[in-house]
């Protein structure tokens, strides 16, 4: 099938690009014609969310519904103009991925005033009221930590003496990163031997990964493990490693979260021991859940991916048919 022109359109803060992807139908998402999504993405900040966002516009075309993209560049204020702009054009469906956790009940409270239902992908929101929002799909990012934890545990646990630990969080106030954090350190807790001299924030981005991993190679005289909670901080911080004349691997042992092929490919060659999957490929059982809730069916309140983890051998047997 041809694919029809994204038509640009500026919503409410300068920067906030939103992409309409023409489908069948009407855009206003009532009556009879298309499904009308509006979708606030977090950015584009790696490698896992730039396949996110292809699964969710490659699937909205494939399921004949019409999509409303906006990119928020890692900003709350603009997801938040984005919602309010789709509840303005009355869509009929909203779904978003938060940057950060707290901060969404105002503008839920105006989606369900409008009878505009909301599906949460991704990321979750803490607010108490669940009636907010119909479902949440996507990870369960303390498994993620607990996952990574019981790794260490395991290639550690007969270590002599401290192991120490630098850790590289997410997006602070994420879910993502409050909820890695929590599961690594659930794990580790158990062991006083497993210390956690440094953790900061790398923002999920390469460069800044790389930025902070020097900082800490400068303040820390020794690391024994790197903990990242995404591959692009882990590959920035391979980087300063080499930099740092050190040898990624085996001078300093990274475990880290997402499974995007550049990371597999540093495991496969050695510069990373372990890799926690976090699937991005959600667009399929998005517009599943897109079309279910704009028809009024009740879905499950919470969608969990299936995910794995990779080991070397694991990572060279995926790499030929990954897809991100």
């Amino acid at each position: 099938m041809a694919r029809k022109p994204w038509t640009a359109i500026v919503a409410g803060v300068a920067g906030l690009l939103v992409l309409t992807a023409c489908g069948g139908g009407g855009g206003t998402g009532e009556g009879g014609g298309a499904i009308t999504l509006g979708f606030a993405q977090v950015g584009a900040e790696s490698g896992w969310r730039t396949a996110n966002t292809k699964s969710i516009q490659e699937s909205a075309k494939a399921a004949g519904i019409e999509l409303k993209f906006s990119d928020a560049q890692q900003k709350q204020e603009n997801q938040i103009t984005a919602i309010r702009s789709y509840i303005q054009q009355k869509v009929k469906v909203i779904a978003f991925s938060p940057v950060v956790e707290s901060g969404w009940d105002t503008v839920l409270k105006e989606a369900k005033t409008a009878n505009i239902p909301v599906i949460l992908t991704d990321r979750a929101v803490d607010s108490p009221d669940k009636t907010l929002y119909k479902t949440f799909l996507g990870s369960d990012f303390v498994a993620e930590g607990k996952k990574a934890g019981q790794w260490l545990t395991k290639e550690f646990g007969s270590a002599p003496g401290d192991v120490n630990i630098v850790e590289l969080q997410g997006t602070t106030g994420s879910a993502p990163a409050n909820d890695r954090k929590k599961g690594f350190a659930d794990v580790i807790s158990a062991e006083p031997k497993f210390k956690v001299v440094a953790s900061q924030t790398g923002e999920f981005t390469r460069a800044k990964g790389k930025e902070v991993m020097e900082a800490f190679l400068k303040s820390q005289p020794k690391i024994d493990v790197l903990y990242a909670h995404n591959d692009d901080m882990a590959l920035g911080a391979i980087e300063a490693i080499e930099a740092a004349g050190k040898v990624p691997g085996k001078d300093i042992k990274i475990v880290s979260v997402d499974g995007v092929r550049d990371a597999l490919q540093a495991l496969a060659d050695g510069k990373i021991n372990h890799v926690v999957e976090c699937n991005p490929l959600l667009g399929p059982q998005l517009m599943d859940l897109v079309k279910k809730v704009a028809a009024g069916e009740q879905v499950p309140p919470r969608i969990e991916t299936a995910e794995t983890e990779f080991d070397q051998a694991a990572a060279k047997a995926a790499l030929p048919q990954r897809q991100y």
